[in-house]
């Protein structure tokens, strides 16, 4: 039996551009896999005032988890902007689960937020 669901989507996306003391603020696109099968998760971007960045591919191993960090992405040779408020629709192969978190390492008190990405239900789950 295939869990989750194969399109997810998170509104707020931002990476800050700026960081303090020895942590780099960054987020990440966490994908846990529970079936045996490998997955690909295509990550498109969207952006208020340019055009989007599509098809950043990467794979999670069957009965796997990956967590990816949204600067490491590229297309085109272009990459998700530090400081620019962006939006991700994730779309995988197979049924998986999508977390979404951001470390905000710009002052001394660092934040921490994660969040479960929103399931577009019915694209995959069984």
């Amino acid at each position: 039996m295939s869990k989750g669901e194969t399109l997810w989507i998170i509104p707020d996306g931002y990476i800050p551009p700026q960081s303090s003391g020895e942590l780099t603020s960054h987020e990440s696109v966490c994908v846990l896999n529970t079936s045996e099968k490998d997955v690909t998760v295509t990550i498109h971007a969207y952006f208020e005032d340019r055009e989007p960045l599509m098809g950043m591919e990467t794979i999670v191993p069957g009965r796997r988890t990956r967590h990816i960090r949204t600067s490491s992405l590229s297309a085109d040779g272009r990459t998700i902007p530090a400081g620019v408020p962006y939006a991700m629709e994730v779309v995988c192969s197979g049924p998986v689960y999508v977390q979404y978190s951001r470390l905000d390492a710009t002052q001394a008190e660092n934040a921490l937020m994660s969040v479960m990405a929103y399931p577009v239900k019915g694209s995959g789950s069984v």
